[in-house]
């Protein structure tokens, strides 16, 4: 299989990994599950040329916005994968090391931090929200289990 396609489905089952942790910490601890129109409004939005919004619950609905919003969850999921294939090339899908992938999960907390967070209005890394903190260290573990999702995917490879 090539590099590219391995990254794919390591990007896949890294966001199902993601999905999964949503779903249980929502089972077992009441959190709430994430609110993919919400995302997929923020993406129609940007299709119209608007990044930033002050509250994208009061931007106007987009036709279709929960399907937009989980199609793009996937896909960006699928691009991390493809682009940490990249970096670290086929030999690593031979012996996959977990501690390569937790890096790469980490570093693509950014994305969520410097562009789609504040894009919602909710600051840059959650800080216009009531505890930043709180939310910063959810993320980062929800991304140390899509780096999970990643590295089990490579090892059934």
């Amino acid at each position: 299989m090539g590099v590219i396609w391995a990254g794919v489905l390591i990007g896949i089952g890294g966001t199902v990994a993601m999905d999964l942790w949503a779903l249980l910490l929502n089972r077992l601890a009441g959190q709430g599950l994430p609110n993919w129109g919400n995302v997929g409004r923020w993406v129609g939005w940007l299709f119209r040329g608007r990044v930033f919004h002050d509250d994208i619950g009061a931007a106007a609905p987009v036709r279709g916005e929960v399907a937009l919003g989980w199609a793009f969850h996937y896909f960006v999921g699928v691009v991390y994968g493809v682009v940490f294939a990249l970096i670290v090339g086929r030999t690593w899908f031979g012996d996959p090391v977990f501690w390569q992938a937790w890096l790469w999960g980490i570093v693509t907390i950014a994305g969520g931090w410097f562009l789609l967070q504040p894009g919602m209005g909710l600051g840059w890394a959650l800080s216009q929200t009531p505890q930043p903190w709180v939310g910063r260290i959810k993320g980062l573990i929800a991304h140390t289990v899509f780096a999970l999702g990643m590295w089990g995917v490579a090892l059934l490879g």
